[in-house]
């Protein structure tokens, strides 16, 4: 389990995070939502220990997040950023491999195992980069970069996946396909997920939880049909919306209702 207690987090007097406490289970996908500004990264990089709150703690299975190693945070917690970082050309498959170097030997460095070759192969064959494995990073359109970014993460094999908006410069199947892995994830592998997302409709179809944030602040955490309502989407957003149930899954679904001249 993984969980944030009462957590703020401050940059300099400003409070990005206020109290926010929320917890992560195998098996469940959590999604936040909220706008620009809202404090979701900053909270997501708290929760893999990058950032120290004001007040509050991160417990990992019951422990303080600082006792670990990153090595040892690094094999229970996965995250993806908005942008990977490249500072060397490399290929997608040496990309995802680097997922694997909390699993290294003590010494840290040294040869990829059968085992790490034989789990970089299979995540990118489930994101579809099979193909694209010889081809450098820098390469790849800002879409199959991102499925790289999720391979690599899926490649730790963490129970803990941190997801910043993974589904950003993806095509319709893309997304469909990327948050169903993770879902698959959650629901066979038992892992847990917590995703931000702008899309709504995509976090009312796949979460079993929505963190809806504001200025730092939970405004409603619970089930899809619990948080998005008109009210307080409209509260949030500042923008009038309706709510319907979708006719295929019955999700929730919202439309926004724009005004006409």
């Amino acid at each position: 389990m993984l969980e944030a207690r009462a957590l703020t987090i401050k940059y300099s007097q400003r409070v990005a995070v206020a109290d926010v406490s929320l917890t992560l289970k195998a098996g469940e996908f959590t999604a936040i939502i909220g706008p620009n500004g809202a404090g979701k990264s900053t909270l997501l990089r708290a929760l893999n220990g990058q950032l120290r709150p004001a007040t509050g703690a991160v417990l990992l299975d019951g422990e303080p997040i600082e006792k670990f190693s990153r090595r040892s945070i690094g094999r229970r917690i996965a995250v993806v950023a908005q942008e990977a970082e490249l500072r060397f050309p490399v290929t997608v498959l040496e990309f995802v491999l680097g997922g694997r170097f909390a699993w290294a030997s003590n010494a840290g460095w040294g040869w990829e195992t059968e085992r790490d070759l034989h789990i970089a192969e299979a995540v990118l064959n489930e994101t579809e980069l099979s193909d694209l494995s010889g081809r450098l990073m820098n390469e790849l359109s800002g879409g199959e970069r991102q499925r790289a970014v999720l391979a690599r993460a899926l490649a730790t094999e963490a129970a803990f996946l941190l997801l910043d908006e993974p589904t950003a410069n993806l095509d319709l199947s893309h997304q469909a396909t990327l948050l169903t892995l993770v879902r698959n994830r959650c629901d066979q592998h038992e892992s847990a997920a917590l995703v931000i997302t702008h899309d709504i409709n995509l976090a009312a179809q796949f979460a079993d939880h929505i963190l809806l944030m504001k200025r730092g602040k939970v405004l409603k955490a619970g089930p899809p049909r619990a948080v998005l309502t008109p009210e307080l989407l409209r509260e949030v957003f500042d923008v009038t919306v309706l709510v319907d149930a979708h006719p295929a899954t019955n999700a929730p679904r919202v439309t926004p209702v724009l005004g006409r001249k």
